[in-house]
């Protein structure tokens, strides 16, 4: 008998080796997901559920580790699949079956696709955002490109390294940035979505937390609002991407640009980060921004400090079992400072690193201020999880 140990990181293993042995493409990637291992957070359970779940366990081949009112549980996911199942569910864990659907669904065959006004990004490869700011006062580029003309030729160099997507900002949203009014921050990006869209650079996206500043931006050609305090600072600005068709890129943050940094406090980082996206997700749908125009971004240095980043960017599987398309924004920012000790103007590396591990944790969507860097490691990134992208 010959012994061959496979990796167990994701399902590309199992997959490539029942395909060599003679299985179809799409049997091949469901049976490898089927035995993957996965462990799930179950909080709010009640002492009956508690009991129940251990029982299961026993029977299931599971491991359980349960404490006042929460459960870890650890198995593959085959066994994990009775559970969702209201035919097969054993009794007191009725409430459970939904969202464990829910999830083992997204699990098994995750976005594919992200409608936007207009058109639809395939997820199949990793998607680049490039960043256009037309700030005076942003931490990386502020004034660099404030011109309509300077702006223009920045796009051209960002869709000519590989940018999908252009994400337009007026309003620099660094820690203690001085806000700007609606009026100016539609005079500032305006011009620039409307010259970039009769170019055919685009898709466009705007990034502004006000509904006046998306109104006007999809007026002059934006397809995408993307929006750093996930439609929590205007109310209004969820309907707006419904009524204008967009899609939205919804960012988690607490607090304001001011206040941000005074709330970095979590028990456990990504599992708060990803509740609390879940619930502005739940926000733009309940306005009537169907599900699939949503996609999710974690906020890196948004309310979080270095640690809690390189926490969230390692544990980043979390927010995508929210089962929304997830895009990734560490572009020169201060946790990668910490970790390198690289200024800002030097630390395209460390992004071009961090977009890679985002990318092998489930990110699809990477927005950056140098495409060049982040495209290579991302195609090396991609070309080793191609199989993940199967059936």
């Amino acid at each position: 008998m010959k012994l061959t140990p496979l990796a167990t990181h994701s399902p590309e293993a199992v997959r490539a080796a029942l395909a060599a042995r003679g299985w179809e493409a799409q049997p091949a990637w469901f049976a490898a997901t089927g035995v993957q291992s996965l462990v799930v957070l179950l909080e709010d359970v009640t002492e009956p559920e508690r009991e129940a779940l251990v029982r299961w366990s026993v029977k299931a081949g599971a491991d359980v580790l349960t404490g006042e009112g929460w459960a870890l549980v650890s198995a593959a996911a085959s066994r994990l699949a009775p559970l969702a199942r209201p035919d097969r569910l054993p009794p007191g864990l009725e409430d459970l079956a939904p969202e464990l659907g829910r999830f083992l669904a997204s699990y098994a065959d995750p976005p594919r696709r992200w409608e936007i006004a207009g058109r639809a990004l395939s997820l199949d490869h990793p998607v680049l955002i490039g960043i256009v700011n037309v700030t005076p006062d942003s931490f990386s580029d502020g004034g660099r490109f404030s011109t309509v003309d300077r702006a223009v030729a920045q796009a051209e160099r960002l869709v000519a390294e590989g940018c999908e997507l252009l994400d337009v900002g007026g309003e620099s949203t660094r820690p203690g940035a001085a806000p700007v009014a609606a009026p100016e921050e539609i005079a500032r990006v305006a011009p620039v979505i409307e010259q970039l869209a009769r170019r055919g650079l685009g898709p466009v996206s705007v990034d502004t937390r006000k509904a006046a500043v998306a109104r006007a931006a999809l007026a002059a050609g934006a397809a995408v609002i993307n929006d750093v305090s996930g439609l929590a600072f205007d109310p209004d600005l969820a309907r707006v991407v419904a009524e204008g068709g967009a899609g939205a890129i919804v960012m988690h943050m607490r607090g304001t640009p001011d206040t941000m940094d005074g709330l970095a406090v979590y028990r456990h980082v990504a599992a708060e980060v990803a509740a609390e996206l879940g619930a502005a997700a739940a926000r733009a749908e309940q306005a009537g921004v169907p599900r699939e125009r949503i996609v999710v971004d974690p906020g890196f240095g948004f309310a979080k400090g270095p640690e809690q980043n390189f926490r969230l960017l390692d544990e980043l599987a979390t927010v995508v079992g929210l089962g929304y398309p997830v895009a990734v924004g560490p572009s020169r920012k201060r946790f990668l400072g910490a970790a390198t000790g690289r200024p800002v103007e030097d630390r395209d590396r460390a992004t071009a690193v961090a977009c890679a591990l985002a990318w092998e944790r489930g990110a699809r969507l990477f927005r950056v201020h140098d495409a060049a860097l982040a495209c290579e490691a991302l195609r090396v990134a991609g070309a080793t999880t191609g199989g993940m992208s199967t059936p």
